[in-house]
């Protein structure tokens, strides 16, 4: 089953991916696409680790995710990934379009083939103002085209407001 929660910042998207890999009752593998290179970005992510269980398995990837997630996916358990926003950022400012296509391709088309649980999560970017700059509205525009199609390669899809899931696609679990 491969599940994608879109959710706003502070939505509560993480925090139900969690619950999901929770009561999948399957070993989970946490996938960390963000780098913190600041200390605001210290501080999330450890708030992040706090919450899940120690358990859980944690792989840090902030560029090949395709390649962890063939590696890792297997029938019989959950891998978590937070998140895909945060991934394209990182591969956005690398400023190497060709590594931006090979990466966001090879996540597409290894999406359909992952056996196991595979639970998405990633920022919706799409409901607000047009931005300003090039850069801000590239993001936004390969974000967008990212989701509709992950989106399509889910059989679930679940946005976030609120700390409250509103099914999508597919059936709540």
């Amino acid at each position: 089953m491969r599940s994608l929660i879109l959710g706003g910042a502070r939505s509560g998207k993480s925090r139900l991916a969690e619950q999901w890999a929770t009561a999948s009752g399957l070993p989970v593998t946490y996938i960390a696409t963000s780098q913190p290179l600041d200390g605001e970005m210290n501080e999330r992510v450890a708030l992040h680790r706090q919450r899940r269980p120690a358990a859980w398995g944690l792989i840090e990837e902030p560029l090949a995710l395709a390649a962890v997630l063939r590696a890792e996916a297997a029938e019989g358990r959950c891998l978590l990934v937070d998140c895909l926003t945060l991934w394209l950022t990182n591969l956005l400012m690398l400023e190497d379009d060709q590594r931006l296509a090979q990466e966001r391709d090879a996540l597409l088309d290894c999406l359909e083939q992952l056996p196991g649980t595979v639970i998405l999560v990633s920022n919706e970017t799409g409901l607000g103002v047009v931005p300003m700059g090039e850069l801000t509205r590239r993001y936004v525009d390969l974000a967008g085209w990212m989701h509709q199609a992950v989106a399509e390669r889910c059989q679930r899809v679940v946005l976030t407001v609120a700390g409250l899931p509103l099914v999508l696609k597919g059936a709540a679990p």
